[in-house]
């Protein structure tokens, strides 16, 4: 079945997470995406390890670089030497016949490559170009390099807030959240600017950093900030509504409640926990009351779902209406029902490891639905078919490689 974006033609020039993650996410959903590379390739084939986690596992026999294989799925690769003209040449016919370019590599480096907007654009007036940087294009700090950790992650405010304990520890971050949330941002930013072209037939250019996007995640507390007020940071013995909390079980696992209507939910929460005289408990009668004496109900709370173990206690909370999530680990994850269920998962053909399962992109087309076309590409591995049909000869093609330009 047709994918909706059947028919676009995107270049891929990004590397690490954000931009192969967009590049993931439009060709899952049909368009044709290739994946530009130096001829070493994207860094993050060489990072096998990071953070102390090793990213080439063992899968059904075969060695299966994990993070790269989840965002490069169904992409075709090309490898090319962008320092040389006739590198910088093959770049100019993919782009002009291509509808989106995307890349986050340092505005100054796609100068000097002669890949950026001004030039390309002359190359297709049509396009849509879109950058991400690490802290914008403007300002003292725009030409500094940014990961997610740090520009997204740090500076945004996300870390400081979420440190919780007497000396404000700065909680570690999931490697790749702030990319993650970024490539929703260039999709929908290119997805955007395609309608506009189809209606006016102009080009898009388009930027977006890191930094922006760490605050967009923060916008509560950073519009408090803007107001002049300070938003208290996360510590969950002093948690103000004790039912927006998190609490551990007998068994040692940790449920997430989410009850912020309180006032609505504090009844049906007392059934759950078998302690009904709590409901009218003049401490607790009220929205007011929970806050002022928030530190001894949570201390309440602790000691009684410290009896049961988590599945018993998720039984008593469905039953009783009340909003809360698990609290799960990876492995968790990938054997829950629901999960399944809802195919947040599925498989592709790779070429070492068989049958190999992966995440899915989260939107579900009911009538054109998303596929992963296929596994990650090897380095180049789509030279020769692209240049072929870029009317390319096998001499040309032999001469670049013997001037390394190409694979």
């Amino acid at each position: 079945m047709e994918g909706l974006l059947e028919g676009i033609k995107v270049v891929d020039m990004g590397h690490v997470v954000a931009v192969p993650a967009t590049g993931r996410i439009l060709s899952d959903w049909g368009a044709d995406v290739i994946k530009i590379e130096p001829l070493f390739g994207d860094l993050l084939r060489g990072w096998t390890r990071n953070g102390g986690v090793d990213k080439l596992l063992q899968y059904q026999g075969g060695e299966v670089h994990f993070q790269f294989e989840a965002l490069n799925t169904g992409k075709k690769s090309i490898a090319l030497d962008l320092r040389q003209d006739s590198g910088r040449a093959i770049l100019n016919k993919i782009v002009e016949k291509s509808d989106i370019f995307i890349s986050n590599y340092e505005m100054e480096s796609l100068k000097k490559l002669k890949a950026d907007f001004q030039t390309l654009s002359k190359v297709n007036p049509m396009l849509i170009y879109a950058v991400l940087t690490g802290y914008g294009s403007f300002g003292p700090d725009r030409n500094d390099r940014g990961f997610d950790m740090s520009a997204g992650w740090a500076r945004s405010g996300i870390q400081y807030m979420l440190a919780s304990d007497s000396e404000g520890s700065p909680p570690p971050q999931r490697p790749g959240q702030i990319d993650m949330t970024a490539s929703i941002h260039i999709l929908s930013g290119v997805l955007a600017a395609l309608i506009h072209r189809q209606k006016t037939g102009k080009g898009q250019e388009l930027e977006l950093s890191l930094y922006h996007c760490g605050v967009w995640m923060t916008i509560n507390d950073i519009q408090a900030a803007l107001m002049g007020n300070s938003n208290p940071r996360s510590d969950r013995t002093k948690q103000a509504n004790p039912l927006v909390n998190t609490y551990r079980t007998k068994d040692g696992k940790w449920f997430q409640f989410n009850m912020s209507q309180s006032a609505l939910q504090w009844p049906g929460f007392c059934r759950a926990i078998e302690r009904p005289e709590l409901e009218n408990d003049p401490r607790f009668k009220d929205v007011l009351d929970r806050e002022k004496n928030c530190k001894e109900l949570i201390r309440i709370i602790d000691e009684i779902l410290s009896t049961k173990n988590r599945d018993e206690w998720r039984i008593r909370f469905k039953q009783c209406d009340c909003i809360c999530g698990l609290i799960q680990s990876p492995e968790e994850v990938v054997a829950d029902p629901q999960a399944l269920e809802n195919d947040f998962f599925t498989e592709i053909d790779h070429p070492v490891a068989g049958r190999l399962k992966i995440v899915n992109t989260p939107v579900r087309f009911h009538q054109n639905p998303s596929v992963a076309k296929g596994p990650a590409p090897q380095v180049g591995q789509h030279t020769e078919e692209i240049l072929l049909e870029l009317g390319y000869r096998w001499d040309d093609i032999n001469n670049l490689k013997d001037q390394k330009v190409i694979l």
